[in-house]
């Protein structure tokens, strides 16, 4: 018999996260699971970054970006959670 491989245990959410790897807010930990992010209780897919303390999300601004070629962020206030998806089986 083989055993199932152990799931690497997941790191706490911290309170302010960034999907960019240069942002001092990065933590690479917590990208190796699949997360998920609510705002004001509706899942959404395009957070670039989070704060549960202040409350709020940054998301592209459509397809505006800056000189450097990266999406241009507005900011949505509101209730925000962060959560571990489940593995798919």
């Amino acid at each position: 018999m083989t055993e199932a491989p152990a799931a690497a245990p997941q790191p706490p959410l911290p309170d302010r996260l960034s999907v960019d790897p240069a942002s001092p807010h990065h933590v690479a930990a917590v990208f190796a699971h699949d997360i998920g992010i609510r705002l004001n209780g509706k899942e959404r897919h395009d957070v670039e970054e989070y704060c549960f303390s202040e409350g709020w999300v940054k998301v592209p601004a459509g397809r505006a970006v800056d000189r450097r070629g990266r999406p241009l962020l507005i900011k949505l206030k509101g209730s925000v959670e962060a959560f571990y998806r489940a593995p798919a089986a």
